[in-house]
């Protein structure tokens, strides 16, 4: 469950993380780094791909100025995984309502 987010932080079972982060089911990738910065890759993602998640929450940032390239959207859809992608702030919410009732793994841009 993330407890709150704001430009730049988020806080997750009374930690606070100042970099982006994919939270897994049962652990937290901080300082998670794409590599091209404001696009999101297949490659950036291959381990969220590994965990078989049945979804896939994805924050683009407080403006949402993170791009998910097409070939993010078409592996989810090849391995039946439904894709949310979002805005950081909304993206929590959507987040916090699903992790509870499916595996789910969001991926977190913080700023931007």
């Amino acid at each position: 469950m993330i407890e709150s987010y704001d430009f730049g932080r988020m806080e997750i079972q009374g930690q606070t993380y100042a970099s982006d982060l994919i939270l897994f089911p049962d652990k937290i990738k901080d300082s998670w780094w794409r590599e091209t910065g404001h696009r999101l890759s297949l490659k950036d993602v291959e381990d969220v791909f590994q965990e078989d998640p049945e979804v896939l929450v994805i924050g683009t940032g407080y403006y949402g100025l993170m791009k998910v390239e097409e070939e993010v959207k078409e592996q989810a859809r090849a391995k039946g995984i439904t894709l949310v992608v979002e805005k950081t702030k909304k993206s929590v919410q959507s987040y916090n309502a699903i992790a509870s009732k499916k595996k789910t793994v969001g991926a977190f841009h913080l700023t931007c």
